[in-house]
């Protein structure tokens, strides 16, 4: 019998921590310090990161990745009676995701079909942004916001999950009281906490980052923008970028130029410096903003720009930017429902906090 060489372990974590979560979900099988490696928590951190789209219609939830191809397939809620369920709210935050349904939320690893079920807090009726984050020890948290009744636009209710405890308190608002007004219903996570893009008020449409630090669980504002939208069309999202820092896509309506620009420093509790990562200006560029004026999803890949949006017969497209210029085109075609809601994902290793498979029905 030959003799069977093993390759260094340091060789072994970098090989692996270049395949994607979902086929590396196969290998734990492979002996126990392969097992082991999958499950260790610094391995899990310094994992390759990788995007994905998830697409949701009013029957289907779809992932659709673009490396080394355009590669689409359908997926399922890993949660006993809600696998037909179509969340109304979809958040990547921290490679987990969070989805809201009609009377709760469901934390969800996609890649190692792992989820949790969350009851909603009895005193919010109606949600409009959520997330997923956790604080200095590693406990992780759900923070929610939803609107109270008499001040639908400017006075919402936010509520924190502690999924250790199971309970649910109320969210503190920065001293001064502001309420600022929600651009979208998405955010951003970076190191544990959470970032929306929000304006001060219909009259003053200045935005800027509104930061919810899960350690003092507290919001408050955090910093502005480099630019501000000039037409409500155009395009405005926020993102994170290589890990630990921002990435800001804007499209002009007017122009339909589109700028990425990026922090040029690691976020941290000092200000933030924007530079422009990119600008693309050349004819016949796409509007990244839908008639039903729904915001696109992107990340950045090998220094070009990938964006997901629905054009005006609301079908479905991938976009590919780099070097000023639009580099490719795609329509989903197996996405054959018009409309769909899309999110960027970042598929993970990362563990749903005391993952449990349900009997129960709702």
């Amino acid at each position: 019998m030959a003799h069977e060489e093993k390759l260094p372990s340091e060789l072994t974590e970098e090989i692996l921590s270049r395949v994607p979560p979902s086929s590396l979900v196969r290998f734990t099988a492979v002996s126990k310090q392969w097992n082991a490696l999958l499950h260790d928590k610094t391995f899990i951190k310094n994992h390759k990161t990788t995007f994905q789209f998830i697409l949701t219609t009013k029957s289907k939830i779809y992932s659709v990745s673009i490396d080394p191809k355009i590669d689409v397939c359908e997926l399922t809620l890993d949660v006993p009676s809600l696998e037909s369920k179509i969340p109304k709210i979809l958040v990547d935050c921290n490679k987990l995701i969070v989805c809201a349904m009609e009377r709760g939320f469901i934390v969800w690893n996609p890649c190692l079909r792992q989820s949790r079920w969350i009851e909603q807090d009895s005193n919010q009726k109606q949600l409009k942004s959520l997330g997923i984050g956790y604080n200095s020890s590693g406990s992780y948290k759900i923070v929610s916001g939803g609107p109270r009744k008499e001040e639908y636009y400017t006075n919402y209710l936010w509520k924190i999950h502690d999924l250790t405890s199971n309970k649910w308190k109320d969210g503190e608002l920065e001293s001064n009281g502001k309420r600022p007004i929600l651009h979208t219903k998405s955010c951003v996570s970076l190191n544990g906490d959470l970032y929306w893009l929000v304006y001060a008020s219909e009259a003053n449409r200045v935005y800027y980052v509104y930061k919810f630090d899960y350690s003092k669980e507290h919001f408050f504002r955090f910093c502005d923008l480099p630019y501000r939208m000039e037409h409500s069309m155009d395009a405005l999202v926020l993102r994170e970028f290589e890990g630990d820092r921002f990435s800001l896509l804007k499209q002009s309506y007017a122009t339909k130029r589109i700028e990425v620009w990026v922090s040029k420093y690691k976020i941290n509790n000092e200000g933030v410096k924007w530079i422009m990562f990119m600008e693309v200006s050349s004819p016949n560029l796409p509007y990244l903003v839908d008639i039903v004026r729904s915001q696109p999803s992107y990340f950045i890949k090998d220094k070009r720009l990938v964006v997901c949006s629905c054009d005006k017969t609301g079908r479905a497209w991938i976009y590919v930017f780099g070097g000023n210029s639009l580099i490719s085109k795609t329509r989903i075609d197996y996405v054959v429902e018009s409309w769909p809601s899309h999110y960027t994902f970042s598929p993970s290793l990362v563990p749903v906090p005391r993952a449990q498979r349900l009997a129960k029905s709702y």
